[in-house]
């Protein structure tokens, strides 16, 4: 393994991270009262031999494609828990490093740092990291990112996951990973235990407390008080609170129940508009029930729903009687099993709060692994071979998705927990940490992040701080960075200045095209771009200077601009929409037509998107 050439560069900066490393005046004792001789010592030997990071020109050089997302993954690992050391970076001394700083930040791109342009040449290699040039402003002024240019040496390009045609999700693969050997034998060594142990019984799909509070579901008091519930909620009645409400016997399997309700919007947000019960033994309908809209409707949402006007002003079921009776229906004694697809928005928007679920977006797998959900269409399709939300702008049948639930449960029960999951288990890098003894206790980890970690990524983290801005993201960092051995922090400021942070998809392929052309040609806020790059400077600096000796930092892009590859996949699912639908190709318009060319543009774009930037340092004394 070697690093990169033109070291007379690097000999030039101010200390960079990459080649220094100082002692932490305690790091990672464990006892309280060890000799002061015997400190001493060990602070001397990581004088000696400080931790740092060289990249493996040769190992990069062999490798097809860039380093991934999952490598920077495998590598936060091996210097926080027990994965392997990499092939493609060398970690001189990885015991010595005490915390890990993992930042996210899209929108860092080449130019903005003034790196020279990737190699376009057939003998040159576009994956070899990139010697990072010393702060300096551009034509326009702008410095660029002081902080990143001034301490780290070299930039290593990295690719995100996905296809031809797609770009994936680059938190999903650094925050979730395949098992290792070991795990993967025990849970099956556990698995088959477990099915030679119980019966075939649906109970055993019933979902734990905590699987329940970590998809949002709204829990009843008498299980625990985590749920605030707000007016209007109430909670079903049951006789007994203790183990088998959660486990019942296998002897006496309540009745259950599969259900699914479909919304419409209102002045005053997303309204209950029909709701319908299936009995898992019989198969019966029991209730299916539309409900009169509290305040004027704004949008049926027929496309989704299933929902008409014409449908709804037959209604003379108002919310509350409906709730009442879904209510009595679930306090039946013993206590009733309730049956759907990510049940927790149907328990929402019913207002109720019960115990025993069971939830197909949990008891099967998505092919990528969690905390990814599977679609009800897909599973059903998959494993039930059967087509099912297929009605076009008539809309969904709250029928026919409960009855969907009813037969992917008794795939389960027939064939076992195994069934519908897949061959590469896969588990979240807080699981993996949680195992790690490398330093005697389970690695301590936090995630500070926009919009709520807990639900999302972060869900098996020891500490999540859900923020608004990237400065409650310094803030939470900062506040987490004593307590934590290993911390992720993800600055958005910067993409959505630079325009990158689009609309989540509506579901309509052809509203989502002209969402996505108008934000590719809509011009970048490059005026605020200065006031950006300067606020996510000083907050790298502020953050930097509170991180102890010996701290690996790890600053990762994930892509690049993502606008005209989203745009280009709008218009590709809005013409294959069409064709769906029965649509002449020569009916539509030549600019909402897809071409070859179209493709293959497509595919350049995607690649284009993949690209990111790695920056890897050790803060030294």
């Amino acid at each position: 393994m070697s690093s990169p050439p033109s070291q007379d560069h690097a000999q030039t900066k101010r200390q960079k991270v990459e080649e220094v490393g100082e002692e932490d005046g305690g790091g990672w004792q464990k006892v309280e009262r060890r000799k002061s001789k015997k400190q001493k010592k060990q602070e001397s030997k990581h004088e000696a031999s400080p931790p740092k990071f060289m990249y493996a020109k040769a190992e990069i050089l062999r490798r097809r494609e860039a380093v991934g997302i999952n490598d920077v993954r495998e590598l936060v690992l091996h210097l926080v828990a027990d994965a392997p050391p990499p092939s493609w970076v060398r970690v001189e001394n990885p015991r010595s490093i005490n915390k890990v700083v993992a930042l996210l930040i899209p929108g860092l791109t080449p130019d903005i740092l003034h790196l020279p342009p990737l190699p376009t040449s057939a003998t040159a290699n576009p994956n070899l990291p990139l010697q990072v040039p010393l702060p300096q402003a551009d034509a326009t002024g702008t410095p660029g990112v002081p902080f990143i240019q001034s301490t780290f040496t070299y930039a290593c390009p990295t690719r995100a996951p996905g296809d031809q045609f797609r770009m994936h999700s680059v938190l999903n693969a650094f925050f979730q990973g395949p098992v290792t050997g070991e795990e993967k034998k025990r849970r099956l060594t556990d698995r088959l235990l477990s099915e030679r142990a119980q019966e075939k019984t649906p109970i055993r799909y019933l979902l734990s407390l905590e699987q329940m509070i970590e998809n949002g579901y709204p829990i009843p008091s008498y299980l625990a008080e985590v749920f605030d519930k707000p007016p209007g909620y109430v909670e079903t009645r049951v006789e007994i609170v203790d183990d088998t409400l959660l486990s019942p016997p296998s002897s006496n399997t309540p009745r259950i129940f599969a259900m699914d309700c479909e919304m419409c919007m209102t002045e005053e947000g997303k309204q209950l508009a029909r709701v319908c019960l299936i009995e898992y033994a019989s198969g019966i309908v029991v209730y299916d029930q539309l409900v009169k809209p509290g305040k004027p409707v704004t949008d049926y949402l027929t496309r989704w729903s299933g929902i008409t006007a014409e449908a709804l002003s037959q209604a003379t079921a108002t919310f509350e009687e409906v709730q009442a009776h879904i209510l009595s229906v679930l306090s039946g004694t013993p206590t009733p099993i309730l049956l759907g697809h990510s049940l927790e928005s149907d328990l929402n928007a019913l207002k109720i709060c019960h115990p025993r679920c069971i939830d197909t977006a949990l008891i099967f797998h998505h092919p990528r692994g969690r905390p990814l959900k599977p679609g009800l269409a897909w599973l059903t399709k998959k494993w039930c071979g059967r087509d099912i939300q297929n009605r076009g702008e008539g809309g969904h049948d709250p029928e026919e998705d409960a009855r969907a639930c009813l037969d992917l449960l008794r795939k389960k029960v027939d064939n076992g927990p195994g069934y519908g999951e897949f061959k590469v288990d896969m588990e979240s890098i807080f699981e993996r940490m949680s195992r790690s003894q490398v330093k005697g206790a389970p690695v301590r980890s936090a995630v500070v992040d926009h919009g709520n970690p807990s639900a999302w990524h972060g869900q098996k983290a020891t500490t999540c701080v859900a923020c608004k801005t990237d400065a409650e993201v310094l803030d939470g960092l900062l506040t987490s960075l004593d307590s934590h051995q290993f911390l992720f922090g993800r600055f958005t400021a910067l993409a959505d200045a630079r325009g990158w942070i689009t609309p989540k998809s509506s579901g309509d392929p052809f509203l989502d095209a002209v969402t996505a052309a108008a934000s590719a040609s809509a011009p970048s806020p490059s005026a605020d771009l200065p006031a950006v790059l300067s606020a996510l400077d000083a907050q790298l600096r502020q953050l930097y200077a509170a991180l102890p000796a010996r701290t690996a930092v790890v600053i990762f892009t994930g892509h690049s601009d993502p606008r005209r590859m989203a745009e280009l996949n709008a218009r590709k699912a809005a013409f294959e929409n069409a064709l769906k639908t029965g649509t002449n190709v020569d009916e539509l318009e030549k600019e909402a037509r897809w071409t070859s060319a179209d493709g293959r543009e497509l595919e350049e774009e995607v690649e284009k998107a993949k690209r990111g930037l790695l920056f890897l340092g050790v803060k030294g004394a």
